[in-house]
């Protein structure tokens, strides 16, 4: 049946205003809007804008410290900078273009460059309070979902010098959310590391650095010995980190004028080239650049004017002429310290030709394990694929692909017949994927079933490749589901450990309980939600799901479709990671044979 044709005349023409815009096309502003699981959800972009402003100021020399404290929703960031101008106050978050970071005397290197970020904050919530204080004077703001509600101007305050604003995220442009303690946390640290000198108070602690982007490496690294001290450089308009260990691929954390850019971008390709020629430089060799960076752990922040984001959450840096200068002085800068550091300089170049020599032994076990691949079948065995990839830039839902890793052939063919053909792969394993752990990069081309799981996300030369934007591991929640779980979470963060920690990976929920009755049906995720619908309806019959091969395919498209459940694996501190994984992944030692023991359920019959 054709679709019912619609009238394009005059009336068709809608015009929007600023406030109307922000809130029916939050996703433009914020990106997505999550539920606060996520480290990027939007309530935390929310935050960033605030605090960025606060930022700032202390960036334009002026308040040393920022105090944030989060009450059940609402979130309220008090800093100590030079105010907003009174006669201004309402118009800077609530008037779209309008601020103080379109004057480079005023803001030199500012985050917040469009006039958005700060009204958005305030058209996507419920309540928003916005103080100044200047000089004895006030001007206090009340809005409710962006529009002023009563203001208040006075004089005579013996607050210091400032911005106050609090806010509280909607629920109808949210839903359901909560707030995440430990994505605040973590972001404030960040913070810390790019401003060193400035204090950020939140739930009664301080995050304050000295050193930097090299606190920051410290952090991350946590007990984990690098091969040589940390490389720090200090400039005025660049700040850079570096060292070497001993795990697989590289990872890097980029900054442009304070805003995390987890996405990288310009800047973050310009250093890891400036690093490369440097070290070339230094050797007189023509190091491959896989070689150089294998096992690099880096950091750079840059201050930049009129900064070029690819999107207005800012997580990727497109200005290209930062290159012309992030090159030469990267490379200057790395070539000096070597030649002033003979002997780390040696063991550098050291580790350079030990990946070298593995790189090469690793080419011909890789095309031993294509030229395999190609004997068997020209597509991925166990994958159905989906239409829209993630590395594909002309699909339209390309951010909607995900794959399920799911546990078996029955739970893969339940998912393939209600699954969104768009969007949606599976593939099914075949039973419990190798323990990798403390093996070598060769194992991947060795086991047929890792490879292909390599192959289908299409990660083997890093994530510029991966085909998919969300990695689902769909397993039973019984003993031998968990166990498969941990092997894949293993695999990952042994080998793809940016695949974590870009937030890729999740954990496919599905209900363990069925409770109904003639009139009505609730799925239910814990014991807790069971037990709520057994009070709720009469007489239920209550379903046990032991294993995702036992719901059927009408079932499973409701869990797959608009109210599907993912938890999102996130990383804090990659050394804590290896060490979690060298406890339950590595030798059976007695500390955990005693940790089993003393942990161990049993039922009593």
């Amino acid at each position: 049946m054709a679709a019912k044709a619609v009238a394009y005349d005059e009336k068709a023409i809608q015009t929007l205003d600023a406030l109307e815009h922000i809130r029916l096309r939050t996703g433009m502003y914020i990106g997505r809007i999550g539920d606060g699981s996520h480290p990027l959800d939007g309530i935390y972009v929310m935050l960033k804008e605030v605090v960025d402003n606060s930022i700032d100021e202390f960036i334009m020399g002026v308040g040393k410290k920022i105090e944030i404290a989060l009450d059940e929703n609402t979130l309220s960031v008090r800093d100590f900078g030079r105010g907003i101008p009174l006669g201004k106050v309402i118009d800077c978050v609530s008037q779209i273009n309008t601020g103080g970071k379109y004057n480079d005397d005023v803001f030199q290197f500012s985050v917040g460059l469009n006039g958005v970020g700060t009204k958005a904050v305030n058209a996507l919530s419920s309540e928003f309070e916005v103080v100044s204080y200047r000089d004895g004077q006030y001007m206090q703001a009340f809005f409710e979902r962006g529009k002023l509600q009563k203001k208040k101007k006075g004089k005579g305050s013996k607050e210091p010098n400032g911005t106050f604003v609090r806010f509280t995220p909607d629920l109808q442009i949210f839903k359901k959310y909560d707030w995440n303690t430990e994505f605040i946390e973590r972001r404030l640290l960040y913070y810390s590391f790019l401003n060193a000198g400035l204090t950020l108070a939140y739930n009664g602690r301080n995050y304050r650095s000295r050193g930097g982007l090299q606190d920051l490496l410290g952090y991350e690294l946590g007990d984990t010995v690098p091969l040589y001290d940390i490389v720090r450089v200090s400039s005025e308009k660049i700040e850079f980190a570096f060292t070497h260990t001993n795990n697989y691929g590289e990872n890097y954390f980029s900054f442009v004028n304070g805003q995390y850019t987890n996405d990288g971008g310009t800047h973050q390709s310009a250093f890891r080239e400036g690093v490369l020629k440097g070290i070339n430089e230094y050797a007189g060799r023509s190091f491959a650049g896989e070689d150089v960076r294998e096992g690099m752990l880096g950091a750079v922040a840059i201050k930049l004017q009129d900064p070029v984001f690819e999107s207005q959450t800012k997580n990727k840096l497109g200005s290209t002429e930062v290159r012309s200068w992030i090159v030469p002085m990267v490379r200057e800068h790395v070539n000096k310290w070597l030649h002033q550091n003979e002997e780390i300089a040696n063991q550098l170049v050291e580790k350079i030709k030990q990946n070298e020599k593995l790189r090469k032994e690793l080419a011909s076990v890789k095309k031993q394990a294509k030229e395999r691949a190609r004997k068997v079948a020209i597509r991925i065995p166990k994958l159905t694929d989906c239409k829209s990839h993630l590395d594909d830039p002309k699909s339209k839902r390309r951010e909607g692909s995900m794959i399920f890793l799911t546990e078996g052939d029955s739970a893969g063919g339940a998912m393939v017949q209600s699954r969104d053909v768009e969007t949606q792969a599976i593939f099914a394993l075949k039973g419990k994927p190798l323990n990798c752990y403390g093996l070598k990069r060769d194992a991947i081309y060795k086991n047929e079933e890792l490879y292909n799981i390599m192959r289908a996300l299409g990660i083997e030369d890093g994530l510029d490749g991966l085909r998919y934007n969300k990695v689902v591991i769909a397993t039973d929640a019984d003993v031998d589901g968990m166990h498969i779980r941990n092997l894949l979470l293993t695999y990952f963060l042994r080998y793809f450990e940016e695949l974590v920690t870009h937030g890729h990976v999740y954990i496919f929920e599905t209900p363990l309980f069925r409770v109904r009755n003639k009139k009505e049906t609730r799925y239910c995720y814990s014991e807790a939600e069971r037990d709520v619908a057994l009070e709720k309806i009469k007489s239920p019959e209550v379903t046990r799901f032991k294993g995702l091969g036992e719901i059927s395919p009408g079932e499973f498209k409701q869990f797959i479709a608009g109210d599907i459940r993912l938890v999102p694996v996130s990383v804090h501190n990659m050394s804590e990671i290896n060490q979690t994984l060298d406890f339950y992944m590595g030798k059976n030692t007695p500390e955990r044979r005693q940790f089993i023991v003393d942990n161990l359920l049993t039922d009593l019959v």
